[in-house]
């Protein structure tokens, strides 16, 4: 996915954030699955779907709007996009990173304070790993340059990633 469009995302979660579930009809709650919940989005006529899920855990423990997304958008031909916020504007000077056992990630297109994974082929990596593990610590640093980790629960995950990815096709 080129950069052009990880940046389009970005505004388009942040609007999506920025709107309450109960004040739009533009979104639609496709079902909550245990930890994960799946959403579709209504928008300038296209559609995006989305599984995500909040932090079980969160270091330090500082409550932060963190999340962990993977999102379809159809109109774009954009499948299994797995992006991250941990709730503050990231600093680019250090990795932000998922591991899930012996298996590390890093989101290397940090914008603000969401990160992509430039590369399909690791998002569908990743996506293989959290359908069959338990856990995902996501490890990003703030512009002070303090560490946090969130751990998400991917306990619902599948099922989750499976309605969302129906709901956009």
């Amino acid at each position: 996915m080129s950069i052009a469009k990880k940046i389009l995302f970005k505004f388009f979660i942040l609007t999506i954030l920025s709107i309450t579930f109960a004040q739009s009809e533009e979104l639609k709650k496709i079902g909550t699955f245990k930890d994960w919940e799946a959403v579709s989005v209504f928008k300038d006529g296209g559609k995006l779907c989305f599984a995500h899920s909040k932090p079980v855990l969160q270091s330090p423990k500082k409550e932060r709007e963190a999340r962990l997304f993977v999102s379809f958008r159809p109109e774009d031909k954009i499948t299994d996009e797995v992006s991250t916020t941990s709730g503050y504007e990231f600093n680019v000077q250090n990795s932000i990173t998922a591991t899930s056992g012996k298996s590390k990630y890093e989101f290397d297109l940090p914008q603000g304070n969401f990160a992509w994974i430039s590369s399909n082929k690791t998002e569908k990596k990743i996506i293989k790993k959290m359908k069959k593990a338990s856990r995902l610590m996501v490890t990003a640093y703030n512009q002070s340059g303090s560490k946090t980790i969130d751990q998400y629960s991917l306990m619902g995950f599948t099922k989750a990633y499976n309605a969302a990815k129906k709901s956009c096709t």
